[in-house]
């Protein structure tokens, strides 16, 4: 008679637990084996100082603790880290209970919008309940066990409020199976209450071997793939947009091959960009809003779209109004297939690598190749766009700011003689294979989607499904971690207003040595903005950095309003004072004087550059739904409106 020996236990508190058995997780793919949560960020509060705090302490030799300023910015940083990791690693954060949890939940939605896996342990409030009411506990009053936790619930990919030890058994597998699942992953959070988190447990000592989680490749079937192909061969101007899944899929090469065997030509969406290395007469750069006027055109006439890895925002189809084409008809490649079915499309689901490579493959069997006539357009298109883009961020030629026409919105009594677009010039003059540039939220990020050239290396890192401001510097951070080769540069480009509203992650930066280079297009306000309301409302309001032309007397019923000189704010101090090297540089040769001299600075750098504000790039030439006010005091706004519904009549529904 056998006798089952009992199966070995370890005791672990509920936070020890965690973080032993994250120090054991790792990601498989292609083969290449990685850890999947190298490190932790956080801050410490009473609701997680005992508990993670103390197993973080306990197991530092193999889960290294980042300190941070703010909750929000380290979830950014972990969401940089993942994206430049390709989805195959990402952080963890933890953060106190009430307001330290709550700042996380932007966070989580920026992460979960743009299908990046971070993890989140937010602390949580007592789940004896004995003590209550605690300290930031939420009292809700009719849902006794409702926290503010719960706000993670509609922003993440998978929550789970861990009450008990044992639930840890499941909970755990179940959220890296959620961070290494491409079609649904996202924001994955563990609500772990104060006391559980101290609470200790005999876990199976199993639990904490070695686990190897593979990211699936799901293969394309060969009847939609077929079906696509035979879309593709009846077409007379297809055209190809690329999004943020050809990145992560690391499908460059396979795009490349169907675009080069069919003579289709390839734009690019936010999270595309840089999807296409090869210069080629098929690589055409960004579409939608903030793309180029030629792509736009193009996609206009484009009687068959397929699109890879895209959700297909209002940006990139200009809020259903770009393809006019009477027959246009549309295909997805994508792992979600909702993604995959935009505009009524034929679908292909499957990872967009294998499904390239099966579509190229076929392609390459049945000889399918778009009309000659239709290159012939595509670089006719193309061919007057490269001027005016070298023109509009040639840093060389001076802006002359006499020759600005008086009824202008653009502002010539600034120190500033450069453009947004010039300072874009220099930047770009100066990168290098392997070097990023990072941008989120307001100017910069359209700007680039407009001109950067990230072909050949020079990667282009755009977060704009959740266009959040904030995200910059603190991604900067993480893409650092994920890249440490120091040959390379790590840049965030960002506004006044951006850096204003979250610059003290500079102090993290600072602290992990972290050479990270910030450069600020100083144009005194969130200046993006005040673009669109000048093409919504027709004057300015609340958004310039302007001081107040009499004070503020809340009493008196006067009105005062933000409309005198620029606000005088030193960036370059508040930089330094945060612990990086800062210099102002004004001109060309100054920003270029900077760049080469702190390339090699082991730390934080703020670049603070005046660019003359209102002097934006050419426009992409679409439309926006952004609605003018039906009924105004104001006599701009109803020819602006007259304007918009012109537009509104150009929208489609595609199915």
């Amino acid at each position: 008679m056998s006798v089952s020996r009992p199966e070995p236990t370890t005791r672990l508190t509920v936070a020890q637990a965690v973080v032993s058995y994250l120090s054991h997780q790792y990601s498989d793919a292609d083969g290449e084996r990685r850890r999947l949560i190298p490190a932790t960020c956080g801050i410490f509060g009473h609701g997680n100082v005992a508990g993670l705090g103390q197993a973080l302490d306990q197991f530092s030799d193999r889960m290294p603790f980042v300190q941070g300023r703010n909750e929000q910015a380290l979830v950014h940083l972990a969401t940089g880290y993942a994206k430049h990791a390709r989805r195959h690693a990402t952080l963890a954060v933890t953060a106190s209970i009430g307001p330290g949890a709550l700042n996380m939940v932007t966070g989580a939605g920026l992460a979960t919008v743009n299908r990046l896996p971070v993890l989140l342990l937010p602390g949580d409030s007592y789940a004896t309940r004995r003590q209550g009411p605690v300290l930031q506990q939420l009292q809700h009053p009719i849902e006794a066990d409702t926290s503010v936790n719960d706000a993670f619930r509609p922003v993440s990919r998978f929550f789970d409020r861990i009450t008990r030890p044992e639930q840890l058994l499941t909970a755990l597998p179940a959220a890296m199976r959620v961070l290494t699942d491409p079609a649904h992953t996202g924001a994955v959070v563990l609500s772990l209450p104060q006391d559980v988190q101290s609470h200790a447990y005999d876990f199976p000592t199993a639990l904490f071997r070695d686990t190897v989680w593979r990211i699936l490749r799901p293969a394309a079937d060969p009847d939609e793939v077929a079906q696509v192909a035979s879309l593709l061969a009846e077409a007379r101007r297809p055209l190809i947009i690329a999004g943020g899944g050809v990145n992560y899929s690391g499908a460059t090469a396979e795009l490349e091959r169907l675009a080069e065997l069919a003579g289709v030509p390839v734009v690019e969406t936010f999270g595309g960009k840089g999807a296409v290395q090869q210069r080629a007469w098929w690589q055409l750069g960004g579409i939608g809003l903030e793309g180029t006027p030629a792509v736009n055109e193009l996609a206009r006439e484009a009687d068959f779209i397929l699109t890879v890895g895209s959700r297909l925002t209002d940006f990139a189809t200009a809020s259903h109004s770009l393809f006019q084409h009477p027959d246009v008809r549309f295909a997805g490649i994508n792992l979600d297939v909702q993604d995959a079915g935009r505009l009524g499309a034929v679908g292909i689901v499957a990872d967009a690598k294998r499904a390239l490579a099966a579509l190229a493959d076929e392609v390459e069997a049945r000889r399918i190749a778009a009309p000659a006539d239709w290159r012939q357009r595509v670089e006719a298109a193309h061919a007057r766009w490269v001027p005016v883009r070298a023109q509009a961020i040639d840093p060389g030629m001076p802006f002359d700011k006499s020759a600005v026409p008086a009824d202008s919105d653009v502002v010539t009594d600034t120190d500033a003689v450069l453009t947004q677009g010039q300072l874009i010039g220099v930047l770009q003059e100066h990168a290098r294979p392997g070097d990023t540039v990072i941008a989120a939220a307001g100017g910069p990020p359209g700007d680039l989607q407009k001109v950067w050239d990230a072909t050949e290396g020079r990667h282009c890192h755009l977060e704009f499904g959740f266009s959040c401001m904030g995200y910059e510097l603190p991604a900067a951070i993480g893409v650092r971690l994920a890249e440490p080769r120091p040959e390379t540069r790590v840049t965030a480009f960002i506004g006044d207003g951006t850096f204003l509203m979250a610059p003290t992650e500079l102090v993290t930066a600072a602290q992990e040595r972290a050479a990270v280079t910030i450069v600020i297009a100083e144009n005194h306000g969130y200046q993006v903005i005040h673009r669109l309301q000048m093409g919504r409302n027709g004057a300015e309001f609340g958004n310039e950095f302007r001081y107040r032309n009499s004070a503020l007397d809340l009493t008196d019923g006067k009105p005062t309003r933000l409309e005198s000189d620029y606000l005088d704010v030193d960036l370059v101090s508040v930089a330094a004072g945060l612990g990086a090297r800062a210099i102002r540089a004004t001109t060309a040769d100054e920003v270029a004087e900077a760049l080469d001299s702190t390339r090699d600075h082991q730390g934080p750098v703020v670049i603070v550059v005046p660019v003359i504000p209102h002097a934006d790039l050419p426009g992409a030439g679409v439309w926006w739904d952004v609605a003018p006010a039906e009924v105004a005091e104001q006599p701009t706004v109803a020819a602006l409106r007259a304007e918009y519904e012109a537009g509104l009549a150009e929208q489609r529904w595609f199915g």
